[in-house]
Order: C-alpha cells, then structure tokens, then sequence
C-alpha cells in the first residue's frame, strides 16, 4: 500500500531498438501503458521526420473509415462492439488495409452516387406527375367556370384568360401562354408579391400544395412543396416570369396544351416512377448489406490504425543512430515495472524476428520526473479530486487515501439526514451493481458519465450521510424515537419547584422539562440526539451550539492532521531544517492556541451534566480573556485550578513561534550559504567550488547552467566567486578527458528574497489558522440550511396531505407525495447535494492540503492504447 500514500518511484530510462524490431517493441509498450516516451526532437518540424509518410498513411486510412462509419451512422445500423483487442497489424500488412478501405470506400461513394441520381430522377418525375395533377384540375375548374359565366358578357373576358389555348376560336383577340412548376412551400408568398411588382399584375398565378413531403435527394429531408401555373401573354412577360422561377429556385416542367396529352405524359410518368422505385429499392438493399458487414468490422478496423498512427507518432519522438540501423528513445517509467516494460521489450524483438536484443539503460539525471499515482475503480474517483486542484510533485505526500474517508464525512456534516442519505445510498449502490452493465452501453451524456465515475465517492457520501442523520436524529426533518427520551415527559411530574397538574398542561403554552434523571438512561443519551429536541421551541438554540462546537473540534482536528503529514513530507525529502524552524513552531501555535480550544469543548462536555449545565460558563469569553489575559472578572467561574496559569503559558508560547518561524529559518540558510562559499572543499583550475546544494536549499537557489570552454569558464566562474557575494560556484563538470569545463553550476542567494518569502509564509500561516478555523463553520451552517429546507419542505407540502382526514385527502395526498418526492430529489438531493459537495472540496483544497500540499507536479502520460481500446478514438 506505500505506493497509495505517495507517487511511484520513477526512473528516467533510455530505450535502444534496432530498426526492424522498433515498431513491435513500441506495440508490446504501448500495450502495457507503463512508460512516457520523451520528444529528442523538439526542434524538427513535424513533416521532416522519418516517419511522417507513415502517419499520413494512417490518417488517410482513418479519414475512410470515418466516412464509412457516417454512413453507418446515417443508415441506424448499429456497430458492433464485442470488447475485441485485435493485435497491431505489422507495417506489411497496411497495404492490404489500404487496398480494403479504398474498395470500401469506392464502392459507397458509387452506390451514394448513383442514388443520388435516381433520387433526384425520382424527385423530378413525381413533381411532374403532381404539377400534370393539379394542372389538370386548375383547367378543369376553369373550364367549369367559363360554363357558368357564359351568360354574364361582364365576367366572359375575365373567364376566358383561364380557358386552354386549343378551345379558344381562331377569332379570339389574345392567345395566352403558361408556364408550370415545383416551388418550396414557404415562399410562394414572397413568389407571388414578385411576381406581381415585376410584371405589374399582368399574370394569372394559381397554386396548389402537394399534400405528401418529398424527399431532398441530397440531404435526404423533407421538404413541403407546392404546384403552381402562371399565365402571361407574350414573349416578354414569358422571360420575367422564367428569371423569377430561377430566383426563387423553382423548377420548372413541360407540360402539354391538350388534355388527352397531359393524360399520356401522366401514364408514362407513372411507368417510369414504377421502375424507378424498384432500382431504387435495389440499390438500397445493396448498400443496406454493404453498411452491415461494414458494421461487424469498422471498431476492430478503428482500433488496428489508430495503433498504427500512435506507434509511428511515437517512433517520430525518437532518434536515429548514425548507422541507420538503431532507434534511441528516452522514457519515463515507474522504477517497479522495469521488469514488466523488459518483457514487453524481449516479446517485441520475437515478434519482429529480429535477432538483437532491445536494450533498457537507466540514466541519471537532475530533471524532475512525472508523477504517477496508481489508482484502481475505488481510489480513481479520489485521486481525481485531489488532482484537480493540482497534481503532487514528485513523491510528494499523496492527499487521495485520506480524502477517502475525510472528504465523504465532512460532507455527510452537512448533509446529516438519514432519509437523504438513504436515497443517495441506493442510487450508488445501484450504480455500483450494474457497473459492467453501464460500461458496456458506453453512454454519450457527459453529465451521466462525470456522475458514475463518482459512484464509489457518492457511496460512501451516502453511507456516512446514514450515520451522521442518526447522530443528529433527523430523518426527512422527522425525528426517530429508537430509545425513548431522557427528559421527563409523562403527564404528571412534580419537580421540587412545581406541580404539573393536568389543567396545567392545558393550559400553558410552554413549560420546561428536567432531565429524567431516575429514568432509564442516567447520564448521556445512548446513541445521537434525544428525539424530544424535535418538538421543544429552543431546538434551534441547541442545535446551533451543538454544531457549532463539533465544526470548530473537526475542523481543527481536520487542520493539525494536515500539518503533521508535512512532517512526513519532511522526513522523506530530508529537510531537517523545516523540521525544527518549520514544523515544530507551526505545530505548538496551532495547538497551544486552537487545540486547546478542542480540549475545553471536549472538557466542558464532560465535566458538565444535565444537573449542573446551568453553571457552566461560556467558552467564548474564556478564549478572548485567554488572548487578552484578563482574568480580573470574578463573576466568570474558572473551569478547573491552574487555569490562568496554563493560558498565559500557551499564548506565551504560540507568540513565541512567530519569530521563532519568521527569523530564525532565514538567518540559518544564509549561514549555510556562506558556510559554502567560504570553506570550499577544494579548487579546479582557479575556480572555488562548494559542496553542492542540499535538498533543502531548493527553496532559495536558483540553477543556472553554461555551457562553456574551460577558459571562459575560468574567467566567469572566478568572477562571480570572488566579486559577487550572492552567488557562488556548486559544481563543475568537466568532459571525459578532464581538459575542458563543460557546464558550471552556480547558485544564487538573495537573503531579501528569503526574508520576504518567509515572512509571507509565517502570516499566512498564523492568519490562516484564524481563518480557516472560522471556515470551517461552513460545516454547522450548511447542516443548519439543510434541516430548515427539509423541515419547510415537510411543513409546506407533505403536512397539507396529511391534514386531509377525508376520503379526498387520501387521493390528494397521492398527488402531494409526489410533489413532495420530486422536491425532495431535486433541491435536497441534487442542488443542497451539490452545495455540501464543492464545500467539503473547498475545505479540502484550501484548509486541508495548504498545510503540507504543494500541488506543482506534472502528471505521468503513459503511451497506453487503453483510450483506443475503450472506443474513445480521439487523438
């Protein structure tokens, strides 16, 4: 379990690969996910290296496979997902993938092509067949018309514009012409007003709309059309009528002068829609059994080249030896899954068939390495809030394991209710059972997924949600009378000062009840709150001080953890100077002043009983008396002998701690400092060298590392040792035939900056324990608001049911449970859920971790094809 409590060892390693055998070692790796190979060539540009064909291979093979899965996806034929893990294909094999996807691919694109065509075929001859329809009923109505108005000369001319050319007499004064054709629904309005301005109302249009949509042969929607005819006579009307059918996309059809011809021409279009539909029905079963086999394959196809793609994008960040023949690689890796990523590397050679080994070579180096925190399905969700703040630095103290069972408690504080706790316990623990289940059914809805990865933290929010409703004895604002009470409530009581007589319980509002004290229960109540504070009219009064004392007891509790883990932190990385100047102090001012507050709530609980809770004096005044060292109130009884003295003697103390980390740390780094710069170990060539910086120096050395020749390091190294007095020389490294200087390390020291870094250290420290004591009141307000909103959703909904002593008042307290489930579910469950949830976080980032936790790490990104496996093919 050490590795739960701080980050994994790692080890910067570097990787030797001959040529043949690279491609399958990096297979075997990333099929292990355990290292994080590093780019050795950030200054080429991405399309200059060797294998930038291969990628663009890869991408291409991915762009064909996405088109397949479109259609797929547009056809609602669903893909196959058995959990497969089909092996990367060797580089051979992706000229046979190549030659599949590009008949796939070829063969869609022909089958979409030519149904694109016949769709639009099929569009424009049951337009025909329509506008041949609603043509012959314009004529047909119009020729009804003429009848019927043949006896009034008035509406004769008006009549006869809409009679067929053929049936007016050779005599006639006009011939008109016509034009019909197939526009969008939606603007015939807009058609209509345009055609009248532009040829001034010297056109006759009528109109009809197609009752079935048609279908848009490239879009596939439907689309609301409409038949029109318009009427005009001469050439000129006829053009401005066409240029307007072109603006406003209209198409437009021949259609014959005669009846008997526009019968013919309806016969034969119907033949032919006939035919079509049936090549149409055809062609759509071929890609229908196209699209399926596609379906069974595309997922394994997906995985097979994206693993392709990584492994070339990974042999990209690699080197290549001057033979040709080597590739080098430098990796991050876990120091305890050396043997596991040499395994992976001998199965990669066998694969390949190549004869030389791979070799692993750890190095040695000053850069800082990535942090790894192993997590399994239990640990994942916690780590993630502790991540999220900012991921540890290297090997530091790992805040995960404690926020287990830290974060769902300070949360259940505030969400103490047993029937809440209930609920959201059912639904974790349904998540939990059908987990495979949910993972299988990979769902798209972001929410639902960012909730079920926490189902293990909302488990344990719930189950301690359970105990802390039962410590305060609230159950959907109802309180559970498991024990009977510990106060005297039976109808007759004498006590020494009255006699409660039945006409007295009539008739006063209120009286005060005294502890049962020859009852059952002769001391504290067995197990949480007595449930006859439910119903008395200082609950309120009560509740408050009992919350508000056991936040500030958990909260300082919560903080004097935090700030003894940095001891850990300390010990491990060696830095007995922040043991003594920093931890030591830091401690005795927490405690003196704060943990003796925690020691007289616990005191005062326990040396007072319901007999004697009347003279017990108040905490508050005693703690600001402490600070104030007034002690001359005789009124304010003392809570034990000595008191005075052991408060002066505290406050004393944690005053002393201030200086105590203010000034002391700084002067004992500049002592080290100069201790170093002038008492050297020995001297190279003219130049002072140290000892070398410690680990704790790391707090106020800057590195700065030149690369030079040995006689202009001489000249500049001699310069800052001997004239400068904040910098002085830690190391230099000379090349493999000690003539030359290659880098020289020099340390800077800034004492002001040390002071002023110091100084804000030891303020926000000291301030930061009033602070974040006061902010742990959160936990008493927010288990305050809880109570009232369930206690007023109660009152206000569910009691309105109740009161109904009726028949009706069963039936409508049908409707008022629902009301008051759904209420319940989204405002004390979800929104207050939420509210107690980013509190707990806040207390855990902001009080808790900023008392050992310095967060400035970068996370371990192992080349894993896990991502690719689990269907998330995002690069």
């Amino acid at each position: 379990m050490g590795e739960l409590f701080r980050s994994e060892e790692m080890t910067l390693a570097q990787l030797f690969l001959q040529s043949e055998a690279a491609y399958c070692c990096v297979s075997e790796l990333g099929e292990l996910g355990k290292v994080q190979f590093r780019d050795l060539n950030p200054d080429v540009n991405v399309f200059q290296r060797k294998f930038v064909n291969e990628v663009r291979r890869c991408e291409e093979m991915d762009r064909k496979l996405r088109f397949v899965e479109k259609e797929i996806k547009k056809a609602s034929i669903p893909i196959l997902d058995t959990g497969e893990n089909p092996e990367v294909p060797f580089p051979r094999d992706m000229i046979d993938l190549e030659a599949n996807f590009e008949k796939i691919e070829n063969e869609l694109k022909e089958i979409n092509t030519n149904q694109e065509a016949l769709k639009r075929n099929f569009l424009e001859l049951t337009e025909l067949k329509f506008i041949l329809r609603k043509t012959q009923q314009f004529f047909d109505e119009a020729q009804l018309h003429h009848h019927q108005q043949m006896a009034d000369p008035d509406l004769l001319e008006e009549s006869s514009s809409l009679l067929e050319p053929s049936e007016m007499g050779r005599g006639a004064p006009l011939r008109l012409g016509f034009v019909a054709g197939v526009i969008n629904r939606e603007r015939i309005p807009t058609f209509e007003r345009m055609l009248w301005r532009v040829c001034r109302g010297n056109v006759f249009l009528r109109q009809a709309e197609i009752e079935n949509p048609l279908e848009d042969p490239v879009t596939g929607d439907s689309v609301h059309k409409s038949v029109f005819i318009i009427f005009f006579q001469g050439d000129q009307l006829k053009n401005r009528v066409k240029k307007i059918c072109e603006g406003f996309r209209a198409s437009l059809y021949p259609c014959p002068e005669t009846p008997q011809e526009r019968k013919e021409m309806a016969a034969g279009v119907n033949t032919r829609i006939d035919d079509l539909q049936m090549v149409l029905n055809q062609t759509e079963d071929h890609r229908q059994r196209v699209l399926q086999a596609a379906a069974k394959t595309i997922r394994v196809w997906f995985i097979k080249v994206r693993k392709m793609k990584a492994i070339y994008h990974t042999l990209n960040l690699c080197n290549i030896d001057v033979t040709q023949k080597c590739l080098i690689a430098e990796v991050w890796c876990p120091v305890a899954d050396l043997d596991s990523i040499q395994f992976a590397l001998r199965r990669g050679t066998e694969h390949s068939g190549s004869t030389v080994p791979s070799i692993l070579n750890r190095m040695q180096t000053n850069q800082t390495p990535p942090t790894y925190n192993k997590t399994n399905k239990f640990t994942y969700g916690f780590q993630n809030l502790v991540d999220a703040y900012g991921i540890s630095s290297y090997r530091e103290i790992n805040p995960a394991p404690y926020t287990i069972i830290t974060f769902p408690f300070l949360f259940a504080v505030m969400f103490g209710d047993f029937g809440h706790g209930i609920l959201m316990t059912l639904f974790a623990v349904w998540m939990v059972v059908r987990e495979s289940r949910i993972l299988s059914q990979k769902t798209d809805n972001e929410l639902f997924n960012m909730v079920f990865s926490g189902r293990y933290i909302i488990l344990l929010m719930g189950i301690f949600s359970v105990y802390t409703g039962l410590i305060y004895n609230d159950c959907f604002s109802k309180a559970l009378n498991l024990f009977g009470s510990s106060w005297s409530v039976r109808p007759m009581f004498t006590s020494p000062k009255a006699n409660w007589t039945e006409e007295l319980l009539k008739t006063a509002p209120v009286l005060q009840l005294n502890p049962d004290v020859n009852g059952v229960f002769n001391g504290p109540y067995p197990f949480g709150i007595d449930p006859i504070w439910s119903i008395a009219t200082n609950k309120l009064t009560f509740l408050n001080s009992f919350k508000m004392k056991m936040s500030v007891v958990l909260g300082i509790i919560h903080m004097l953890f935090g700030v003894t883990l940095s001891l850990l932190n300390h010990i491990y990385f060696k830095k007995p100077l922040n043991i003594y100047l920093g931890f030591i102090p830091e401690m005795i001012f927490m405690a003196s002043l704060f943990g003796y507050l925690v020691i007289l709530i616990l005191f005062k609980w326990c040396a007072y009983d319901a007999s004697t809770s009347r003279f017990a004096p108040s905490l508050l005044i005693h703690f600001i008396n402490m600070f104030l060292f007034n002690y001359s109130d005789t009124s304010l009884p003392m809570l034990y002998s000595g008191q005075k003295g052991l408060q002066c003697f505290l406050v004393v103390c944690a005053f002393l701690c201030v200086p105590w980390m203010l000034v002391l740390k700084p002067l004992m780094l500049r002592q080290q400092y100069l201790r170093r710069k002038h008492l050297g170990t020995h001297n190279f060539g003219g130049i002072r060298v140290g000892n070398g910086p410690t680990e704790e120096d790391a707090e106020i050395i800057q590195h700065d590392q030149l690369s030079m020749h040995s006689e202009e390091g001489e000249e500049l190294a001699s310069q800052f040792s001997y004239q400068e007095d904040s910098v002085v020389i830690s190391s230099v490294e000379l090349d493999k035939d000690e003539s030359e200087v290659v880098t020289v390390t020099l340390e800077s020291f800034n004492f002001g900056d040390v002071v002023v870094n110091q100084a804000i250290h030891t303020i926000e420290y000291c301030l930061g324990c009033i602070s974040n004591t006061a902010s742990y009141l959160r936990l008493w307000a927010l288990s305050l608001a809880h109570a009232q909103l369930s206690e007023v959703l109660w009152t206000m909904v569910m009691h309105v049911g109740l009161n109904v002593k009726s028949l009706g008042g069963g039936i409508l307290l049908v409707f008022v449970f629902a009301a008051f489930a759904t209420l319940t579910i989204a405002i004390l469950l979800i929104m207050e859920g939420l509210s107690a949830f980013l509190h707990a976080l806040r207390l855990h980032w902001v009080e808790f971790q900023n008392k050992f936790y310095v967060g400035t790490g970068f996370k371990f990104m192992p080349f894993s094809f896990e991502t690719i496996r689990e269907g998330r093919f995002d690069d």
